[in-house]
């Protein structure tokens, strides 16, 4: 059951990372790939289908790491603070500014929405570098400080944007997508740069679980023997409503919509 626990948690972390990730990067470069508030709204239309049902898995990371490893789950929420006050943050801002956009008086509250969503998405993306930087260590109980945690954190931010293009060059029309296909480069597919950063955005969690000890940290057997089927159950579920949702929208936005 400890083996199937943490095949679990890696699954629904590197989903997260792989998924999530494409609309974070997006969001963080939304002010570059929409010059003008028709721009931002297409670009932000790009992604408004799938960050609801992205963050799920991180709902899911967190649920199987409080009931399957509950030791591990209070050394990270007592050392690791003020990372995860600053994602929980970041994650807050920028769906308030995805939900407010279109609620709102003017093209300036929009442009304040537009803010949020790229503050928050750059937000979130800076505090999971952080966090891994102090994963990466093996010691989850302290926040990681000094010039390889910033470093770090800078490095996983530039990873997040790169996946954010590669989603934007297979979903975008237009100017905004003539930009990301800019930095991406005309060089080869659009899918081809969006499948290398989903498999390094997937690695991140796999190689931050390498230095983590698991096994020992792992909840009781009977605790095991009752999560463990539960989740292999509602997991088929989770994976057949996010496939069912990309297949929907599959096809690159044209006009905004959504917000």
């Amino acid at each position: 059951m400890e083996t199937l626990a943490i095949v679990l948690l890696a699954f629904f972390a590197v989903g997260w990372s792989v998924l999530a990730g494409a609309d974070i990067g997006t969001g963080m470069l939304t002010p570059w790939l929409g010059r003008s508030d028709h721009e931002r709204r297409l670009v932000l239309t790009s992604f408004a289908p799938f960050f609801l049902g992205n963050e799920v898995w991180l709902v899911a990371t967190a649920g199987v790491l409080v009931g399957c490893f509950p030791a591990l789950e209070g050394d990270l929420l007592s050392g690791q603070i003020p990372v995860v006050v600053a994602l929980l943050t970041g994650w807050t801002v920028r769906d308030a500014g995805l939900w407010s956009r279109g609620r709102g008086p003017g093209p300036r509250w929009r442009a304040t929405c537009d803010g949020a969503v790229t503050c928050g998405s750059w937000t979130v993306a800076l505090s999971w570098g952080w966090l891994l930087a102090a994963l990466l260590t093996g010691r989850p109980y302290t926040t990681a400080t000094g010039p390889s945690a910033v470093l770090t954190a800078l490095a996983v931010a530039a990873l997040f944007a790169a996946h954010g293009l590669g989603f934007a060059t297979l979903r975008l029309t237009g100017r905004p997508y003539e930009r990301a296909r800019l930095l991406v480069g005309h060089a080869g597919r659009p899918w081809q740069s969006f499948a290398l950063t989903a498999g390094l955005m997937g690695g991140l969690p796999l190689w931050a679980g390498t230095a983590l000890p698991l096994p020992e940290r792992a909840a009781a057997p009977s605790t095991l023997g009752l999560l463990v089927p539960a989740l292999l159950c509602v997991t088929p579920l989770l994976v057949a409503v996010q496939a069912w949702i990309w297949h929907t929208f599959r096809h690159r936005v044209t006009r905004p919509s959504y917000l």
